[in-house]
């Protein structure tokens, strides 16, 4: 895995996704080489308790928006012996969809010890499971995306 040759290790902070990466991560043998840890943070008070998330952030922004998505990620790092972290939050379905937030929009961030912070909303179609699967499938792609713009450290 790129994160091992790197020397990096990832922890992640899902929502929406409910511990579907950290699954998916730890079903690969030898993970326990570069995944760090996993935070599942599916209510707001587990946002604020775990991840440091700030009430106003929720307040003015939202659970599902990129400023939530990045406090997310910058928490899990801080709470992490991460370098690299990933968050996903959203509105898998079928209900809890608005006009302004619908069902299967999606905030994806990632954040780097090196300080750089990155988010994207995205949408997918489908049920609640495609969402959720989608999500995960975009938030993994962008750590590989984001290690191509980083120096590598050497190994752990």
């Amino acid at each position: 895995m790129r994160l091992k040759a790197d020397g990096l290790l990832l922890a992640c902070a899902e929502s929406c996704t409910g511990g579907w990466v950290a699954q998916a991560i730890t079903a690969v043998a030898g993970s326990s080489d570069w995944f760090d840890r996993g935070f599942v943070t599916y209510s707001n008070a587990a946002k604020q308790e775990m991840l440091d998330v700030p009430i106003e952030t929720l307040d003015r922004f939202g659970a599902v928006s990129e400023e939530t998505a990045r406090a997310m990620a910058m928490g899990a790092l801080a709470r992490s012996r991460a370098g690299i972290t990933l968050a996903i939050t959203g509105v898998a379905g079928p209900t809890g969809g608005t006009p302004a937030k619908p069902v299967g929009m999606v905030c994806c961030a990632w954040a780097r010890r090196d300080g750089a912070t990155e988010s994207k909303t995205l949408r997918f179609a489908g049920d609640r499971e495609q969402v959720r699967r989608q999500s995960v499938i975009a938030a993994l792609e962008g750590v590989l995306e984001r290690l191509d713009d980083m120096p590598s450290s050497g190994p752990l």
